[in-house]
This record gives structure tokens, C-alpha cells and sequence, in this order.
């Protein structure tokens, strides 16, 4: 049998777990997107077992294949995700979305590349980002593991980029009807650049939006209009562009401005301004929804409330039992003692609208050791996993975590006393 045949036959039976790998970093990848509020169209696919011989002996023409690894290893497709956003200047934003969820085993690769076909054209051509990467093992069910060493194509261009893409490439590499003539290349160059034109277009809609949004007295009226207000408004708290963690989950934040009555741009911009120079690494979320619970304590409820409310609607939904519950209300009531102390304690607090304690204000207090700041940024750390769903610890660890706490908590009363 020849060896392509061979190969092909080998993948019609492997097609189901291709199928299955895509599927699966297609929606976690989309549940993500729709939580930060990109807005774009996501699919997934296994290649096709006939488009995937004729790639095979248009490439054979080129490098012969020596064995079927080989060609395993040149096709990096088989499972591909295709995600459309709907205004290109999302698609970095997107990429550092899938730097986090996923195990990029090659660096990203940028088209335009630079490379010029045999034929000259007036326009740029497909403009895109590709990403080749894993799934992760630790975000897979024990069933599922055995997914994690396919590899995955995702491709991430704009809605008219994807369609022209589509159009060009099944006109122009797969010509059923013979070679196109010089008048048709032209053609495909012209809708090449009403596509380009389309985009600048989408950008100026982008634009307009983010202008519209802003207007301080509106309310907004989804966590993707929260999402715009965020990406235009962010160099007011940071003077940088977003940082690589993203903007979070734009969804919870949302829906907790809502139940607070603060959903419009006036009612955000003090909490913006309030980050300014302390900026984590963190989702720009987390560190607001932070602000917010920091200057009420029953706001903690809240958004409890909010959390279980929106992931149960993504299906996410996962409470934790009631040893742990307890001791959650447990911990976060030491915290919420923590940061009263803590912004009363800083110099210059805005006691209104201060943040819970950060690295950069633990330096500050100088009656503060090594060893507690130490301390203190590791319970920080802990916190942030428990409220914002990134890790539930177990009971035990969260009793002695918040009896460790109450201990700091009146160690630090005491300095502050002989201070």
C-alpha cells in the first residue's frame, strides 16, 4: 500500500478522536472568549479524510515522506479550531486567552508572513494569527487525558478574513476546473482588498462603540459593552497596555455592578483610578470585583450569589459541600477583619475606595516584617483562588488558614499599638 494511503487509512479511524480533541478546546476556548466579552464565532473540526489526501500529494510534490511519523509530524491540523472575531483588534486580546488555556508546543505564526507568492499582488492577502498547541492534562477528566498529546491548529482572523480565506484557498489551491486565469487572480486581489477595507471599517465600529459606551451616565447594558469600556479604558489605571493575564471574567463583574447599582462608566472610572500604579498581574476583573468587596464586606455575598447564579448558567456550576462552605464564611470573615486593619493601618488610604492589600502596600507598612509579608501575600494568594473560583481548598487548610489569619490579624493590632 502506498505509504499515503496508508496514512490516510490510519486517520479515517482516528477521525472520532480528532473530532473529539477539537470539539473540546473549541468550547473551552469559547467559554472563556464569551466570558471576557470578545465577541466572535467559534468552530471546530477534524480535517477532512479526502481534503487531507489532496494536501498530502500537493505536499508530496514538494518533500517526499519517508514514513507515517513524518507526515504526523508536517500536518499540524488534523484537529483544528477556527475562531472569527468580529473586530481585528480583539485578536491579540484572544491570543493571550489561549497562551493561558492551552500548551503552545511552537510559537504562534503571524500572516502576513512577508513571503511573496509567484504572482504579484496588491494587497496584503490573509491576515491572521495561528496558534499550535495542547490541551492541558490537569484541565482533562482521567477519560479524557489521552487527548492531551494531539496536537490542535487555532486559527484566529477577523469574520470577513475567515470567509475570503475560505474562498481563496478552495479557489486557488484546490482548483477543480484547471488553473485560474490572470483575470480571476485579479479579482480574488480586488475582494482581497475590499476585505482589508472591510476590516478598517470593522475597526472604526469598534471605535464608535467604545466612544458610545463610555457616555458616564448610561448604563451598560451587557458584559460586552463592560468589555469595550474596559479595553479603552484601561490605560487611565495602568499607563500600559492590558496585561498578559486579560481581562478576566467580564461576565461576573458585570452582573455584579448590576445587583450594586453601578453598572454605568461614572460608576466604574473611580475604581479604574483607584488601580492605578498597583495593577497585579491579575484579570483586570478579579482586581476591581476586589475593590468592590473591599469596601463593603457584605458585598461578599453577593457575589457568592452572582458566581453560583452565572456558572450555572455556562454549566459550571459547582458548590462546594457544607464543611467547606462553613469554612469559607470562616476564612473570608478573618479577611474582611484583615483588610479593615490594613487600610486603616496605610498611609494616605482612600478608606472609600481602597483595594484589599496588595504586595506593593504591604511594603509600605513598615511595622511589618519579612517573614509576615511573606505570610500575608501567600493568605492574599489563597483568598484570591477561594472567591474568584480558581481553587477551593480543602476544610482543614481553610480552618488553619483563617486561625492563621486571626492570629496575624492581632499580631498586627499589637505593633500597631507599640507603634
Amino acid at each position: 500500500m502506498d505509504l499515503l494511503d496508508s496514512f490516510v487509512s490510519r486517520y479515517v479511524k482516528e477521525y472520532d478522536y480528532y473530532e473529539q480533541v477539537a470539539r473540546i478546546a473549541a468550547k473551552e476556548l469559547e467559554s472563556n472568549l464569551q466570558a471576557e466579552g470578545i465577541r466572535c464565532i467559534v468552530t471546530s473540526r477534524a480535517k477532512s479524510a479526502t481534503r487531507l489526501e489532496e494536501k498530502l500529494r500537493q505536499r508530496r510534490l514538494r518533500r517526499p515522506y519517508e514514513s507515517v511519523e513524518e507526515i504526523y509530524s508536517d500536518i499540524v491540523d488534523l484537529a483544528g479550531v477556527r475562531v472569527a472575531v468580529y473586530f481585528p483588534g480583539e485578536r491579540e486580546q484572544v491570543g493571550k486567552i489561549v497562551s493561558r488555556l492551552f500548551v503552545e508546543y511552537e510559537p504562534r505564526r503571524v500572516f502576513p508572513s512577508g513571503a511573496q507568492g509567484v504572482r504579484s499582488k496588491r494587497f496584503s492577502g490573509y491576515s491572521a494569527l495561528h496558534y499550535r498547541v495542547r490541551l492541558r492534562p490537569q484541565d482533562l477528566s482521567e477519560s479524557e487525558r489521552r487527548y492531551a498529546s494531539a496536537n490542535i491548529e487555532i486559527q484566529v482572523a477577523s469574520v470577513l478574513m475567515h470567509a475570503w480565506a475560505e474562498v481563496e484557498h478552495d479557489l486557488v489551491y484546490k482548483p477543480y476546473e484547471g488553473e485560474l486565469s490572470d483575470e480571476e487572480y485579479s479579482l480574488l486581489d480586488q475582494l482581497n482588498g475590499l476585505v482589508l477595507a472591510g476590516e478598517i471599517g470593522l475597526e472604526q465600529l469598534q471605535r464608535a462603540g467604545e466612544a458610545r459606551v463610555a457616555v458616564v451616565g448610561r448604563a451598560l447594558a451587557n458584559h460586552y459593552e463592560l468589555a469595550a469600556l474596559l479595553l479603552s479604558q484601561e490605560s487611565i489605571a495602568n499607563d500600559e497596555p492590558v496585561t498578559d493575564a486579560g481581562l478576566g471574567r467580564t461576565d461576573l463583574l458585570f452582573e455584579l455592578l448590576v445587583r450594586l447599582g453601578l453598572n454605568t462608566p461614572g460608576d466604574l472610572q473611580p475604581y479604574l483610578e483607584a488601580l492605578h500604579g498597583d495593577l497585579e498581574r491579575r484579570p483586570l476583573a478579579e482586581q476591581i470585583i476586589d475593590a468592590l468587596l473591599a469596601e463593603d464586606e457584605t458585598r461578599y455575598q453577593t457575589y457568592r450569589t452572582v458566581r453560583a447564579e452565572v456558572d450555572a448558567s455556562r454549566g459550571e456550576q459547582a458548590l462546594p459541600d457544607a464543611a467547606a462552605y462553613g469554612e469559607m464564611g470562616f476564612f473570608l470573615t478573618q479577611w474582611v477583619k484583615l483588610e479593615h486593619l490594613m487600610r486603616s493601618a496605610a498611609p494616605d488610604a482612600d478608606h472609600r475606595r481602597a483595594a484589599m492589600p496588595t504586595s506593593r502596600a504591604l511594603e509600605k507598612l513598615s511595622f511589618l516584617d519579612q517573614e509576615m509579608r511573606f505570610e500575608l501575600d501567600q493568605l492574599r494568594r489563597l483568598r484570591n483562588n477561594l472567591v474568584h473560583g480558581i481553587e477551593v481548598p480543602s476544610p482543614s487548610h481553610l480552618h488553619a488558614a483563617g486561625e492563621r489569619l486571626e492570629a496575624l490579624t492581632s499580631e498586627i493590632e499589637r505593633r500597631r499599638g507599640m507603634g
